[in-house]
């Protein structure tokens, strides 16, 4: 095997492994809802789930920024850079984090009442909400730690640190909710839990590193007003597009809500299809930022091209591993996330828009990544705002038309569209790696 497909392979599989503890996690979520008697329960934690992708992921800049200026920095060999990497996102996460705190009332209300659904799912929503809102500046500084570790191309130490997270939120997801019978509040306080208890391993990791922050901190440099600039520039570009995604997904909620519980409950149950594949081949587009950002950092146009060609390769191969996975296991796998008869009757009936989204997904998964890595965030700003408006437009052409049919149908043309839009910019990016001398 070529040396750069083996190196995207050692990145990749923990990576992989790490990801998909957080699809895992949502799995447990939705399947301890989904042995209680009423879909309600399901459909409260998957309000509850969209409404925190919101406050929360909305703020993903804090991970994604990070792994590319990282990545950056430590393909230069900037050891002071390196550490200003993770200075500006974590006091940045700090501040946001608690500012979500202090207005929660307000923005739990808002975003659940614009997610349409029956009085008893919003108000299992809000429950939920009120809880796992305090998790708020230790997840966001969670985001920062993460996209440090990826930047400096340590999958194996995001996979601990997501593995202890994760793992902590599922088992005492089990005991809150199976155990003391706490409900959608007990998932909550799961989830708060264990993200401050990832925070504390996190820090560890930090710490424990030889150009740790605890040495020569630079603050000079931290709060230099170009790097601030570029960061800031950066992450209103990644903040604006993930909004643009964390807003297909919840209108992909509403227009699922506005079909009945049973139907939403289904569609929470098969979006789980969805995040599984999703965040599986994320294992390639981390990859892919982490070898394209360092070879941006050394103006290494052979290594960049090198990177793309071997992580899309992998990526697209398990794109089709997925959707034969989900082909021959769906029905069995719908029956552990619910034992609701008409769930999972209505989960079936709509399974083979799964079987197809992995490999309709998996270009804008991988050029995710390396405008990411790259920085080369305004294309990708771009590019997700066309998607999103392909998407509202499908909507409300085929849902019309086929019902939770059409509305599936849209979402595949929009992970499709995700992946086309950013093609039409890959060359003017490929070209300019080499192009111009070091600037880190």
């Amino acid at each position: 095997m070529p040396e750069h497909y083996r190196r995207i392979l050692l990145l990749a599989t923990p990576l992989i492994l790490s990801n998909l503890t957080v699809p895992l996690l949502g799995a447990v979520d939705t399947a301890v809802m989904g042995h209680l008697p009423d879909p309600a329960y399901i459909g409260g934690v998957a309000i509850g789930g969209t409404v925190f992708s919101f406050l929360f992921w909305g703020f993903g800049f804090l991970k994604m920024g990070t792994v590319g200026f990282a990545a950056q920095a430590f393909g230069a060999g900037n050891a002071a850079e390196q550490r200003a990497a993770f200075l500006r996102p974590l006091v940045l996460a700090l501040i946001l984090g608690s500012l979500l705190v202090l207005l929660q009332v307000p923005l739990l209300k808002l975003c659940i009442g614009l997610i349409d659904g029956s009085r008893q799912v919003q108000d299992l929503a809000l429950e939920y909400g009120l809880v796992r809102i305090w998790s708020a500046p230790i997840s966001l500084a969670n985001y920062a730690i993460i996209g440090w570790l990826l930047g400096k191309g340590e999958p194996k130490l995001t996979f601990v640190l997501q593995l202890v997270i994760n793992s902590v939120n599922i088992l005492l997801d089990l005991v809150f909710v199976l155990g003391f019978n706490w409900g959608v509040e007990g998932v909550a306080l799961a989830t708060v839990i264990a993200e401050v208890v990832g925070f504390a391993c996190g820090l560890a990791i930090v710490l424990s590193h030889p150009l740790s922050i605890r040495n020569k901190r630079d603050w000079a440099g931290v709060l230099n007003p170009e790097k601030l600039k570029s960061l800031f520039k950066v992450n209103r570009d990644i903040f604006i597009r993930t909004l643009c995604l964390i807003f297909a997904f919840a209108y992909f909620t509403r227009i699922s809500a506005s079909f009945g519980d049973t139907v939403l409950a289904a569609n929470a149950v098969l979006i789980h299809f969805l995040y599984f594949a999703s965040y599986g081949l994320d294992g390639f587009a981390h990859a892919a930022e982490i070898t394209t950002g360092q070879a941006k950092g050394q103006n290494n146009s052979g290594a960049f091209r090198s990177a793309v060609k071997a992580s899309s390769f992998l990526a697209i191969l398990s794109a089709v591993v997925f959707a034969i996975l989900f082909l021959v296991s769906g029905p069995y796998i719908i029956n552990l996330f619910t034992d609701i008869p008409e769930v999972r009757e209505q989960a079936r009936q709509y399974m083979i828009w799964l079987v197809l989204i992995p490999i309709a997904g998996v270009g804008g998964f991988q050029f995710d990544g390396i405008f990411i890595g790259t920085t080369q965030t305004r294309e990708l700003r771009n590019a997700m705002i066309q998607s999103l408006l392909v998407f509202l437009c499908a909507i409300s052409l085929l849902v019309p038309l086929w019902q939770n049919d059409g509305l599936w149908l849209a979402m595949l043309l929009y992970m499709f569209t995700r992946g086309l839009t950013l093609w039409r910019y890959y060359p003017a990016l490929a070209k300019s790696i080499g192009e111009h001398q070091k600037t880190i």
